[in-house]
């Protein structure tokens, strides 16, 4: 994974700026009902989403969370009194805080599924009854847009997507979430050339892809013969699920102890203790 404390100051200009958050805040905000209320975006970074969220919705009181310093010195920056540093596996809020929950770009992140099971709880904890989730869901895919790029990287080893769609479906709906619509933005300026993608392989964007290794290596040379070396390809089109928790729904809490793990049977124990932390 990148460090992203490293990341911070070039996060925004590597990924699209100002054009790709306004496209994103605008298609969260479709999937979340009108009227008042309150919303947290963990894993918030830079902000530069978040912001766009509480200008574009007024009604709503948004708070952002991330667990790096750095990302949360330029949130913070943005919305000054609304970030808190915060692991998104254990949230400082009480349960039923929020009336929308956003993770943008955060659980393809995630190496460990019991960490994108934990964060799936937690964002389940602390949303109302009749509140919703949205998240991005499939990122990996996004990029893949039928280039020449993407014809040389098609043999690349992958990883399984800790992001996928019918995981997290699965996973929110354990914790009594349902799904409530989906819909998908353009990831404006993010289309990759050769060499910007070149770039990326030598410096651990693709995981299973090491910096320095001879296969790494052989991929970028297959790279740089394309023609168009500084012509982006087509936008990436990322994907956004929301899960509704159901009006007078009762809190699942997400208990290491009773959680289990056989390849793909996940349990988790329900409880009904409102305000309870997870531990």
């Amino acid at each position: 994974m990148l460090d992203y404390d490293k990341e911070a100051d070039a996060y925004d200009a590597s990924r699209g700026g100002e054009a790709r958050a306004g496209a994103a805040a605008r298609a969260v905000l479709d999937l979340i009902p009108e009227g008042p209320g309150r919303l947290l975006d963990v894993a918030c970074g830079t902000g530069i989403v978040t912001r766009r969220l509480a200008a574009d919705r007024p009604a709503l009181r948004v708070t952002g969370a991330d667990l790096t310093p750095a990302m949360v010195s330029w949130a913070g920056a943005r919305l000054p009194g609304a970030v808190v540093r915060a692991d998104s596996r254990r949230l400082p809020f009480p349960a039923g805080t929020f009336h929308a929950v956003t993770s943008i770009w955060l659980l393809h992140l995630l190496e460990d599924p019991e960490d994108v099971h934990a964060i799936v709880a937690e964002c389940a904890r602390v949303l109302r009854p009749g509140g919703v989730y949205v998240t991005t869901v499939d990122k990996a895919d996004a990029h893949d847009v039928g280039s020449d790029i993407d014809a040389v990287l098609a043999s690349r080893p992958r990883r399984p997507a800790p992001d996928a769609a019918a995981s997290v479906t699965a996973h929110a709906g354990r914790h009594g979430l349902r799904p409530a619509g989906d819909t998908a933005f353009r990831g404006v300026g993010q289309g990759r050339s050769p060499r910007a993608t070149i770039a990326d392989l030598r410096r651990g964007w693709f995981t299973m892809l090491p910096p320095g290794e001879a296969r790494t290596e052989e991929f970028a040379t297959r790279l740089a013969g394309l023609p168009g070396q500084d012509h982006p390809r087509p936008d990436p089109v990322f994907a956004l699920r929301a899960y509704q928790k159901p009006a007078g729904a009762q809190e699942f809490v997400w208990d290491r102890d009773n959680f289990r793990a056989d390849g793909d049977d996940w349990e988790v124990t329900p409880s009904v203790l409102p305000g309870r932390r997870a531990t």
